[in-house]
């Protein structure tokens, strides 16, 4: 049976539906799936431990056998450990089958298959009874059924399901409860993330200010949460107006109620500013006293900085306040949190909802087209003035009056910044409906509507009266696309370039005039571990875990560079970044692969955990714009990347290990090829531990 999947086309610019293997998603899911991190969350895993222990020691003090219900089972790991604490049988439910199968081998190889039932189901679909798959309730009930935001997959729901028909009353949870914490900040950086500033122009007429629609102003956003590694936002960055608060709890013991709710917070103000952004994270208590928890909490509102444990599949939450609010130091405001069975948001007002009446207000969802256009770093990429600068700075150097500019990229505000430098007349695609609207609202808002002629229309179908039979001496790109998930898949500009060549007049400048891809190889100070075989986790065997992801890292698909945002993930670079592939956007899509192959000297002592690639667009002779590093690196090699763009990192399989020796290879050899005809990338490194004659390289 063959599996229809969805996979970015960089020739065509959007996102195509190709008949693959059955078997694609499923490695598709392990590869990329967490289940590596969470065996490496040591701290998860000894609360855990510690919280299952307890719970079947109470159960068994009332003279009970202790009838476990593991919902969400994964590796079986959290059954395992009931059935070592003294539980005398688990019930494992897990809905994705590899991952059950994976279970039910992992169970067997540590011996526990006479105590513990994997059942390969929807927990909502698993019977009681004596044909049932549990032949009576559990008195124990035991989950990781979490996300980011603790109820993003659907924990609510899994658990009023569970108490009406699994587990019986007064029953013993473990975690046993969750609290979730908030606090209020001003943040322009984050702030930048969720609304278009105003972007300013130094033209030959003045300053000219390209502003957002009222539209844009006045809406609250989009509607999912922001998840990010708050420890790596700089404390410079924004501005705490309130303390930690507490906002609302839910109790897994008892019945949990799926249904939406509010809960709010009085607070007085601690310093006065613009109340833009919600900082929120979560902690779950694994026993009734509360002394065994594992809390989300980010370094400055840790209880223990020094014992802060790092991991990817449970982060921070950052949430935009429908519109900023000014707040004054001491004068009493009220948080509201609100929350239906699977996400959560937050207002703020004067008085609590129970007394303005507005309890359960709609979710909030974007009605001004930006936010499904553009998504979060996209907002930074727009709002970052630095960039708009470069921008600009190269513009004045191609641009001439009688310019005729076509502009391509998907809601881009390049055709603006050509107009207001003195461009005679101006085009842009948008080839979407969405980005259409969008632009036309920005340009009417701007006062430009008919200055600028949007082309809705893909550019192959271009024709010299869209055009208004004139030919283009500019033809202008950031570039950038919503359908691009790796770096390279902007190169979608090179097609289009080459689709519209027709349309190009004598001597027609290109912006950018060339891109480039450049690697660098690097030492991760945690990332690794979401590739790194775990082996022995908590005393229990899971080699048959770290044997499944293998064989799906080593499936055609997932041997592939994934996108990671790597500001986010510190790093090291142990090599000198190094371009090795060039594009020339002054000329069409050659027909021939672009390949290349060469070696990357390690300059640095470190474990090379895997290679890091990232695009460079030349915008003119003198101006480049980088989407990966920044800035050279300093002695020691921290990495400072561009944070409005993700990167692409390849992991290398065979020093994953964290016990492998420091420095254990000297080169990485790497063949790299484009491939015109898909627009994709391929590309192998391996280590190599070459010595020359005169011994080990003395840079390890």
């Amino acid at each position: 049976m063959k599996v229809f999947c969805g996979r970015a086309n960089p020739t065509t610019g959007s996102v195509e539906w190709l008949e693959e293997d059955e078997h694609y998603d499923y490695h598709q899911e392990i590869a990329r799936s967490s289940y590596a991190d969470m065996l490496h969350d040591k701290d998860r895993n000894m609360k855990y431990y510690q919280g299952i222990r307890a719970a079947v020691s109470r159960v068994k003090d009332r003279g009970q056998k202790a009838l476990v219900l593991d919902i969400g089972t994964g590796t079986g790991l959290l059954s395992m450990m009931a059935v070592t604490a003294g539980a005398d049988f688990c019930y494992a439910i897990e809905v994705f089958k590899p991952m059950a199968d994976a279970a039910v081998k992992i169970v067997e190889k540590n011996g526990f298959s006479d105590k513990i039932k994997v059942i390969n189901k929807h927990s909502t679909e698993v019977t009681v009874g004596p044909d049932g798959d549990m032949p009576c309730r559990a008195n124990i009930l035991i989950t990781e059924l979490f996300d980011t935001e603790l109820i993003g997959e659907g924990a609510l729901p899994s658990y009023e399901h569970a108490h009406r028909h699994l587990v019986q009353a007064n029953c013993e949870a473990v975690p046993h409860r969750a609290t979730v914490y908030a606090q209020l900040v001003e943040s322009r950086r984050m702030w930048s993330w969720n609304k278009l500033f105003p972007i300013r122009v130094q033209t030959s007429r003045g300053e000219r200010v390209i502003i957002p629609p009222l539209e844009l102003e006045r809406c609250p956003g989009a509607p999912s949460v922001c998840d990010i590694q708050l420890n790596q936002v700089s404390p410079a960055d924004f501005t705490i107006l309130s303390d930690v608060l507490p906002m609302f709890s839910v109790d897994f013991s008892k019945q949990v109620s799926s249904s939406a709710a509010c809960h709010s917070r009085q607070f007085e103000p601690l310093v006065s500013g613009r109340a833009q952004v919600v900082l929120s994270w979560w902690d779950i208590e694994m026993d009734p006293e509360g002394k065994i928890k594992c809390t989300m909490a980010p370094s400055w509102a840790h209880s223990d900085p020094e014992e802060l444990q790092w991991r990817d599949h449970w982060m921070q939450c950052v949430y935009f306040l429908p519109q900023e609010e000014p707040v004054v130091q001491g004068l009493a405001l009220c948080l509201v949190a609100y929350h239906d069975d699977y996400c959560v948001w937050y207002s703020l007002q004067k008085t609590s909802p129970e007394k303005n009446g507005r309890v359960h207000p709609v979710r909030p969802v974007c009605d001004c087209q930006a936010h499904l256009l553009w998504n979060r770093p996209r907002f930074g990429e727009i709002n970052d003035r630095n960039r708009t600068d470069q921008y600009i700075q190269a513009l004045r150097t191609v641009l001439k009056p009688d310019s005729v500019c076509l502009c391509v990229s998907d809601g881009s505000l390049l055709s603006m910044l050509a107009y207001h430098l003195g461009v005679e007349q101006v085009f842009t695609i948008e080839n979407s409906a969405v980005s259409h609207r969008l632009m036309k609202k920005i340009f009417k808002a701007n006062h430009l509507e008919d200055k600028i002629n949007i082309i809705e229309k893909r550019p192959e179908l271009l024709t010299p009266a869209d055009l208004e039979g004139k030919k283009v001496s500019l033809l202008l790109g950031e570039p950038f696309f919503t359908t691009s998930l790796l770096p390279w898949h902007n190169l979608y500009f090179w097609y289009v370039r080459t689709a519209v060549d027709q349309h190009l007049g004598p001597g027609a400048v290109v912006m950018p005039q060339a891109a480039s891809l450049h690697v660098v190889v690097v030492e991760f100070r945690d990332l690794w571990r979401i590739r790194s075989p775990c082996g022995d986790c908590e005393g229990f065997d899971v080699h048959i875990m770290d044997d499944m992801i293998k064989r799906a890292l080593d499936f055609r698909e997932s041997k592939e560079a994934e996108p990671h945002p790597l500001w986010e993930y510190p790093c090291r670079s142990l090599s000198e970044p190094q371009q090795i592939l060039t594009f020339d956007f002054r000329q069409p899509v050659p027909l021939q692969p672009i390949h290349a192959e060469g070696t990357i000297e390690l300059r640095r002592c470190g474990r090379s955990h895997g290679a890091v690639l990232w695009m460079e667009y030349h915008l003119t002779a003198d101006s480049t714009v980088s989407t990966g590093l920044l800035k050279s690196a300093e002695d020691e090699g921290d990495c400072c990347w561009n944070p409005h763009c993700k990167q692409a990192v390849y992991f290398f399989n065979t020093t994953l290990d964290p016990r492998a020796p420091p420095g254990s290879s000297q080169t990485v050899t790497y063949t790299v090829e484009f491939h015109p005809h898909t627009g994709d990338i391929t590309m192998d490194f391996t280590l190599s531990d070459a010595l020359d004659s005169n011994g080990p390289n003395p840079h390890l």
